[in-house]
């Protein structure tokens, strides 16, 4: 089955790919890679190669043993629109997602020009978000090809939160993610960062949500936003856990 996640905006991940590579500067310090190489010193089956790009087709049609409805954030471990993964594995993963139309899945990526470069042969069910991932002001380009995509909702993970990303256009954006990168060796985010975003998402109705400020002990600096916690979603879950 895919896992319980603890990630505060979805509630299970599912990865049908592990593995991948750094692409910018949101990339250096990787919590899928450190994980990766721990669960390959521990033997578990499927990370032999460590943080290599593999597939794991005995992993594709997990969703469709899961009956209750769920909110799957796919790829965890990967990135979806990788170039090492063939465009008939994507489509086999596509079609998993179509067939499972009472889950929602959320798809995040730092590759948009594959995704946009594949986008059409995919079949964008309404139950498949479609995200890119943006640290700062020199990766905003990302979601230009992001408002092509036919998805039904569009979402930005500002995660971690590196620098002040001001020359970000939210057009044709439904949800915004927010929070400060955590773990060993994590970066400064600004609360005047978090503040500037806020307000974008409040100006054109965009749902925010502000995951953590993070750091090295994420639990003990929270993830309260002037007093208050915000976990604004596109729209609402069958599941009550998320809403809680």
């Amino acid at each position: 089955m895919p896992s319980k996640s603890k990630i505060e905006w979805t509630e299970s991940t599912w990865n049908p790919v592990s593995g991948c590579n750094k692409v910018s500067r949101g990339c250096d310090n990787c919590y899928a890679e450190r994980m990766a190489k721990r669960l390959q010193a521990m033997g578990t089956r499927g990370y032999e190669n460590g943080f290599e790009i593999t597939l794991h087709p005995e992993s594709l049609e997990k969703p469709l043993k899961m009956k209750k409805p769920q909110v799957i954030f796919v790829n965890s471990m990967s990135d979806i629109f990788h170039d090492k993964i063939p465009d008939e594995y994507i489509i086999q993963i596509f079609k998993v997602m179509n067939k499972a139309y009472w889950h929602t899945f959320q798809v995040l990526t730092k590759r948009p020009k594959r995704l946009e470069k594949i986008s059409d042969k995919l079949n964008w069910t309404p139950n498949i978000w479609m995200g890119v991932t943006v640290e700062a002001n020199e990766y905003v380009d990302r979601v230009d090809y992001l408002r092509d995509c036919p998805a039904k909702i569009k979402f930005l993970s500002i995660e971690p939160l590196i620098a002040s990303v001001n020359k970000l256009n939210y057009r044709g954006i439904d949800w915004v993610i927010v929070g400060g990168e955590s773990g060993y060796g994590a970066r400064e985010i600004k609360k005047e960062w978090v503040l500037e975003i806020q307000e974008k998402c409040l100006q054109s109705d965009i749902h925010f949500f502000f995951k953590q400020w993070g750091g090295v002990n994420k639990k003990k600096t929270g993830r309260l936003l002037n007093g208050k916690t915000y976990d604004a979603m596109p729209i609402p879950f069958t599941s009550t856990s998320l809403l809680a």
